[in-house]
């Protein structure tokens, strides 16, 4: 008897080998869009599911941005169940704007539904459906900001209860699955809607791949993966540093001394963690904002204060660097 579509095979693989950790009887759910790469991704959860012995569900996020975006949301949903998926929940998406653009807003309230929807459902595990080529992506993106070796490591394959099991594996995989199954999956308008960052990028990688040659969005991948470690290994290290810094001479801010002494390496991660920490999206905290920030120590000529993404603004004063509200500052 054949065996199933090697595209089907290999989902079903990269399913299973993170089904491997989750307690019997444990919810895992899959973030559907109704797009390939979930819908492959979905199928092979419903498949790989009970023979792990856990429970499966799907939830699907409505981020209401477009014209058809509730029936595309039921669809999504109505397919889930058919391929075995229980529960299966469409949940809408807060969108706040916060300056950052329409993409990280749209990303922020959609990982916040998806986490409110795990603890309602009690799911140790979330899984997204992105794809090597994502992965590609968000490096060409990371090059674009300029954000240095975090933005250019990419997407981790776990954090925290989210989990990318096609993270290894190209779009045409996902794709071919599908076709594999029979689906025809939701073919989502805004992925040629050139206005989006991403998909300028999307297109950018295929010319570079036609270019450069094939295997150019799989080495962008690889350098993620070895860029990784490293970033992880330097964030430990700023995270403690951070932790270990104390406050300015008047007991606000940071100490400007003790900011100072830190290796540089460490020092420009201290910077977007404190940056983070006063409420900007680190996503849009570009290479320059941090040599901007860091001017403040090392080429001080009374200059600030300056502004980082989010509405904060940063000043040195009194021995201390203060992170404040743009707000704050023009009432001062």
């Amino acid at each position: 008897m054949p065996g199933p579509d090697p595209a089907v095979a290999a989902t079903r693989l990269a399913v299973r080998e993170h089904l491997a950790d989750v307690p019997e009887g444990g919810v895992v759910l899959v973030a559907c869009s109704g797009g390939p790469d979930s819908v492959a991704l979905a199928a092979a959860l419903a498949f790989e599911a009970p023979r792990a012995g856990v429970r499966a569900g799907a939830v699907v996020v409505d981020h209401g941005l477009q014209e058809r975006s509730a029936e595309v949301a039921r669809d999504a949903a109505a397919l889930c169940r058919e391929i075995g998926l229980d529960p299966v929940e469409v949940v809408s998406a807060e969108i706040r704007t916060s300056g950052a653009g329409l993409e990280a807003d749209a990303r922020t309230a959609r990982y916040a539904a998806l986490v409110a929807t795990a603890d309602r459902l009690d799911a140790c595990t979330v899984l997204i459906g992105h794809t090597r080529d994502d992965q590609a992506e968000q490096v060409l993106l990371g090059l674009s900001r300029g954000s240095g070796a975090r933005s250019l490591s990419g997407m981790p394959v776990r954090r925290d209860r989210f989990v990318r099991p096609l993270l290894a594996l190209p779009r045409a995989t996902t794709l071919a699955a599908c076709a594999a199954y029979g689906i025809h999956p939701w073919d989502d308008p805004h992925n040629s809607d050139d206005s989006f960052r991403r998909v300028r990028a999307r297109r950018l990688l295929a010319t570079l791949e036609s270019d450069l040659g094939p295997g150019f969005a799989a080495a962008l991948a690889r350098s993620a993966d070895l860029l990784r470690e490293d970033a992880d290994y330097l964030e430990t290290l700023a995270v403690r540093a951070r932790a270990d810094l104390p406050a300015g001479p008047a007991g606000d801010g940071i100490d400007l001394g003790a900011l100072a002494a830190l290796p540089r390496a460490i020092r420009t991660r201290v910077w977007r963690l404190l940056a983070a920490e006063a409420g900007a999206p680190l996503a849009d905290v570009s290479a320059a904002h941090v040599e901007s920030l860091d001017a403040l120590l090392t080429s001080w000529h009374g200059q600030g204060p300056l502004h980082v993404p989010g509405g904060i603004a940063v000043a040195r004063t009194g021995g201390a660097i203060v992170f404040s509200p743009l707000r704050e500052t023009a009432d001062a």
